[in-house]
């Protein structure tokens, strides 16, 4: 870290820097203003392909190469000197066409061109076509893919763990037992669903205008048919159309996304709570690194911080999604500016959980199955096998057989013996003595091991 990382007030710039550096690109004030960019360049392109428009040639390769070359070395120097020009004119949009402007001045006869820069545009069009390229690319490289490491970790996990047999807890109490591949796969199963769903979720778009009715377009080219062309505009960036806007694109979209990684990491937060209960109990056994301290008091200390992590970022994410989720869908009228600040939050919340993802993939990677612990919880723990028995009584028509059960041993101490000598008194056939007379903790287990190794088989 460097020492001037110190002084950053988010520890997404600092603490986490390397986590979220990848981000930075996208969604860094430099990210915000290249994807605007794009945008603007993009139209102008557009534009110059469409025959009506006789005030703006068809672009050659020489102009096209150029204004490529705008965007591949748009560099730190470019964004700053956009900065320098927003300083003036106190609009962040406007200072990216002036900078385009100055740009294509160097171009000779290059005055009608300039003029269709953001031609019949509001800030608007381009900001939320930035936003959505900016998420786009976000899913696709970031998102998915670190969903993805943590499912497929997970599916592994069940597998190895499919007849690592464990005492279950309901209300905090022993119960029926499971294996701890199958409390995986629970988890696998929940993260497929949503990934799935997430993968559906379309991002769309709006280029239609200061109040989302192609007024200054129309009045400048009235014939020509400027729902299709924005439409085939927007297609061609790989993002669904919008055609019923204010002049903002009104966000329900971002709602649907941002809740759907909620989701998500709702369930990751129910995870990470889970192992975090699995180590406390002994359960988990995590891999000692001697260079690390637990405590700065407690010398024995190997504390689950990566899972602790990763809960506190995934709370955090979650909560400014919260906020977004409520608040950018409502916007006053045909427009406010309040969702402009809050839309530059984007990176943070995606930001939050893309640490949380990474320190989840560190503690599932330093736990390991305690099997001699395990073994001894469910050897203490023979109760758990009056729900098989008093099963077996109710098929055999034995009256009230729950609540003698119940009435006999609950909350006393019950260990193997007890439990085959009432079987052996029992008015029932030996086949069904045998069969219970048969189960222990350790292979009363259901279908856990089957559902765990099926779990491969979900596909997402």
């Amino acid at each position: 870290m460097k020492y001037i990382n110190l002084k950053n007030i988010s520890p997404l710039d600092g603490r986490y820097k390397n986590l979220t550096k990848d981000l930075r690109n996208i969604f860094s004030e430099y990210g915000f203003i290249k994807y605007r960019l794009i945008v603007e360049i993009y139209w102008l392109k557009y534009l110059s392909k469409i025959p009506e428009i006789k005030e703006l040639c068809l672009f050659n390769k020489k102009i096209n190469n150029f204004l490529n070359m705008i965007i591949e070395n748009f560099s730190i120097k470019d964004a700053y000197e956009i900065k320098k020009i927003e300083k003036l004119t106190n609009h962040d949009l406007n200072s990216i066409i002036c900078f385009l402007k100055n740009k294509l001045s160097s171009i000779k006869n290059a005055n009608n061109i300039i003029e269709f820069i953001h031609f019949g545009c509001t800030s608007e069009d381009i900001n939320n076509i930035a936003y959505a390229l900016m998420l786009k690319k976000s899913k696709k490289q970031h998102i998915l893919k670190y969903w993805k490491k943590i499912i497929d970790y997970m599916d592994y996990m069940s597998i190895k763990y499919k007849k690592s047999v464990i005492l279950s807890r309901t209300h905090g109490q022993s119960a029926t037992p499971s294996t701890m591949g199958k409390e995986i796969a629970n988890f696998s199963y929940r993260l497929k669903r949503q990934f799935k769903q997430f993968k559906k979720i379309k991002i769309l778009g709006k280029f239609n205008g200061a109040v989302g009715n192609y007024n200054a377009l129309l009045i400048a080219y009235p014939n020509l048919n400027w729902e299709k062309i924005n439409r085939n505009f927007v297609n061609s960036l790989n993002i669904f159309w919008n055609p019923y806007t204010t002049q903002i694109e009104p966000h329900d979209y971002l709602s649907e996304f941002f809740s759907c990684i909620f989701r998500f990491n709702t369930i990751l937060i129910d995870f990470n709570r889970d192992i975090w209960g699995y180590i406390s109990l002994n359960y988990f056994k995590q891999k000692i690194n001697f260079n690390e301290t637990g405590s700065s008091t407690m010398p024995h200390k190997v504390n689950p911080i990566y899972f602790e992590n990763s809960e506190g970022n995934l709370g955090i994410s979650n909560a400014l999604i919260q906020h977004i989720s409520c608040k950018l869908p409502i916007s006053r009228w045909q427009r406010d500016l309040s969702d402009s600040t809050v839309l530059r939050n984007l990176g943070s919340i995606i930001s939050y959980s893309i640490i949380s993802y990474h320190f989840i993939l560190l503690g599932l990677k330093r736990i390991k199955i305690n099997k001699k612990y395990i073994h001894y919880d469910l050897s203490k723990n023979y109760s758990i096998l009056l729900e098989p028995l008093q099963i077996i009584m109710r098929k055999m028509g034995i009256q009230n057989s729950y609540e003698n059960i119940k009435n006999l041993f609950r909350g006393e101490k019950v260990n193997e013996k007890i439990i085959k000598k009432f079987i052996n008194n029992l008015n029932i056939s030996d086949s069904e003595k045998k069969k219970l007379c048969s189960l222990t903790p350790f292979n009363y287990i259901g279908k856990s091991s089957v559902l765990a190794k099926k779990i491969i088989f979900y596909k997402y």
